[in-house]
């Protein structure tokens, strides 16, 4: 990576855009440190932190794949506004799960989609779904197939990963959002729809 350690974050945007994975990971290495810490002094938590960190580059690697970064010389800030609006969502959601009030009378609280027994066709597409979804782990390499079961069925920490796989965390990141794209570009491939 040191070819690229002298290129601008919109040079190395740039790179990344024409294919150049390791462009992206000097981004990461660049910036990680300093958005970790501007996350976790958010939301004072290191799982919900370690998760929003994830999702903030994703996000970014998302935004950037569909040409819909704008380069104006402020990458730092970019992808912080991003995670910004990720903490927001976050508690937004957990705001909208905690406030039902019992004197509403034309609210019943009980009476909730995810309280209730899903249908016999939700239920058959919630199992297809799952159906979809290891097959698409099956088809990934092994690295990132592990770092993705041990993130999401073991719920283990990337500092976690890390230490069992016996790489840095850089590298866990890596192989979890190549793991990611992979699946979304198998999904797309094969016409898999991954939503209710």
């Amino acid at each position: 990576m040191k070819i690229y350690e002298d290129k601008s974050d919109e040079q190395l945007i740039s790179l990344y855009v024409d294919g150049k994975n390791e462009a992206f990971d000097e981004l990461l290495e660049r910036h990680k440190d300093r958005l970790y810490m501007y996350i976790y002094h958010s939301v004072k938590n290191d799982e919900l932190a370690d998760d929003i960190f994830q999702d903030t580059f994703v996000k970014a690697i998302m935004t950037i794949r569909q040409g819909r970064y704008v380069e104006n010389g402020h990458f730092p800030a970019w992808i912080t506004r991003i995670a910004h609006n990720l903490i927001i969502d976050y508690y937004r959601q957990v705001r909208a799960e905690n406030l039902q009030s019992t004197d509403d009378t034309d609210v019943n609280i009980l009476n909730r989609k995810e309280l209730a027994d899903g249908t016999i066709e939700d239920n058959l597409v919630t199992d297809q779904i799952h159906s979809d979804v290891r097959r698409l782990i099956r088809a990934l390499p092994e690295s990132q197939r592990e770092v993705l079961v041990m993130r999401y069925y073991k719920n283990m920490s990337f500092k976690e990963i890390a230490d069992t796989t016996g790489v840095s965390i850089n590298t866990a990141l890596g192989r979890m959002r190549y793991a990611i794209l992979n699946m979304r570009r198998l999904a797309e491939e094969n016409n898999i729809v991954l939503t209710l």
